[in-house]
């Protein structure tokens, strides 16, 4: 599991360790599988919704003293964009395809949301005349 941080505490735990660091993203890989990270999942577990039981990414962060990173909208859409060609492309997706695999929404009408999306926050940064 990743998280992407602003800032982060001096010492993680040691199921936590730094990937990557930048001077606006540090990225922190997370041994999801380690006993003490599974022992305070099971810590930080509350009911979301009645008879939902989940873990609040907020209480996680704050425990490990993690601020993390809210990226702009048009960056998550470039990386939304660059996922989607990706997997349009991947052997495995064509395989589907060609197995039949018809889905009621497509690759294409989710590539043609992200781009109205981009349209409109487009529309509304350029200024009013």
């Amino acid at each position: 599991m990743k998280l992407y941080a602003k800032t982060i505490a001096q010492a993680l735990p040691d199921w936590a360790t730094i990937v990557t660091k930048s001077a606006d993203l540090i990225e922190i890989e997370i041994n999801d599988e380690h006993p003490n990270f599974q022992s305070l999942l099971e810590e930080l577990e509350t009911e979301i919704e009645p008879g939902i039981m989940g873990l609040k990414a907020e209480d996680l962060c704050s425990r490990l003293g993690i601020e993390m990173s809210n990226p702009y909208l048009h960056q998550l859409l470039e990386q939304a964009q660059t996922l989607i060609s990706l997997i349009a492309a991947h052997s495995d997706y064509k395989q589907l395809l060609d197995l039949g695999y018809q889905p009621d929404l497509n690759i294409a009408d989710a590539q043609t949301a992200l781009t109205y999306l981009q349209w409109e926050l487009d529309r509304n940064r350029e200024p009013s005349v």
